[in-house]
């Protein structure tokens, strides 16, 4: 009998994605990667990668830690750790006519799905076997982003919503008050997956007092979080956080990629963020020991970025681990 290889962070392979739905999983992969499926964007031409225009790069160690200065289309087909991603955050902007420096966030549909699906590919290909790729997107390109992934052979784990109470007002529709959290993996069965870092008490023993739950062995009173994330300290980042940045836009809570990163990464595990901003990636996973790259295209918000990786750090560590309840959120 052949034994079955040895997988961190899971007792066995079922405790990652049953046997016959990772099966099911991959045939659907072959089958969408050999479709001639169509989106709005493949009429738009590639971006075809430059050399990057600035070399400024800020760098330290214990864990090697870094952050470079340009597009992340140019500057990811060149990276000497392309194939050696285990983790790669990605908060792109949402084409919402905001800001940032040198990029225009107010492109055509066309051409910024056509944007979406370049930095996806070369993100892509930075991917170990066992990596996955969260991305952060508005309900506008969320499912286009999935149905790449999709076909660029990547598996969807799980369909997230980040939920927070602090949208804009208007009278216009519903108050929209949430992103979506994608994980697409290369391998649904390989992927690293860690569990045991983000449990929490679960409502069925501490609401419920369910007996049944008490009954099981093990931890009987915890569980995996559920798929929309909310509570204390998951909040929209405003300016009396202890989080808060100056001059960064739409900075996400450290609680958002704390139980990313613990979850999908080993310590040692390299982690990439292509869109730096604020610099909360690279904080957090430095932080918990794990080695990160960072790349930002404004030098000014880069800097600014630095500081907060280098010096500040994390602010918040582990006091929204177990938390998906209560009161203070924005």
């Amino acid at each position: 009998m052949k034994r079955r290889a040895k997988v961190s962070g899971a007792t066995n392979l079922r405790d990652r994605v049953p046997i016959a739905g990772a099966r099911a999983m991959r045939a659907e992969a072959r089958t969408l990667m050999a479709s001639d499926i169509r989106l709005l964007g493949d009429r738009a031409k590639r971006h075809e990668p430059q050399s990057p225009r600035e070399s400024l790069a800020f760098a330290t160690v214990d864990p090697p830690t870094s952050l470079i200065v340009g597009d992340c289309r140019d500057i990811l087909p060149r990276l000497p750790e392309r194939g050696s991603i285990d983790l790669v955050f990605a908060d792109p902007p949402f084409n919402r006519g905001v800001r940032y420096d040198r990029w225009s966030d107010d492109l055509s549909r066309e051409a910024y799905e056509r944007f979406t699906f370049d930095w996806m590919d070369a993100c892509i290909d930075t991917l170990s076997r066992r990596g996955s790729m969260w991305i952060n997107v508005p309900d506008e390109i969320a499912a286009e982003v999935v149905l790449h992934g999709k076909r660029r052979g990547l598996h969807l784990m799980n369909w997230c919503i980040w939920h927070f109470r602090f949208g804009a007002h208007r009278r216009t529709g519903f108050i929209e008050s949430k992103t979506h959290a994608l994980c697409l993996v290369r391998d649904p069965i390989r992927r690293i997956w860690n569990p045991d870092p983000i449990l929490e008490p679960s409502d069925r023993s501490t609401v419920y007092e369910d007996k049944r739950s008490r009954s099981k062995p093990g931890r009987s009173t915890l569980r995996v979080p559920l798929d929309v994330w909310y509570g204390p300290f998951w909040g929209r980042i405003h300016g009396k956080s202890r989080e808060r940045r100056a001059s960064h836009h739409n900075q996400l809570p450290e609680a958002y990629l704390e139980r990313v990163i613990l979850a999908s990464s080993d310590p040692g595990s390299l982690v990439l963020d292509p869109f730096c901003g604020s610099g909360t990636t690279s904080t957090v996973a430095r932080a918990y020991g794990r080695p990160s790259i960072s790349i930002e295209i404004s030098s000014a918000t880069a800097r600014h970025a630095w500081d907060r990786i280098n010096k500040t750090g994390m602010v918040e560590m582990g006091r929204a681990a177990g938390k998906s309840r209560g009161r203070k959120q924005c």
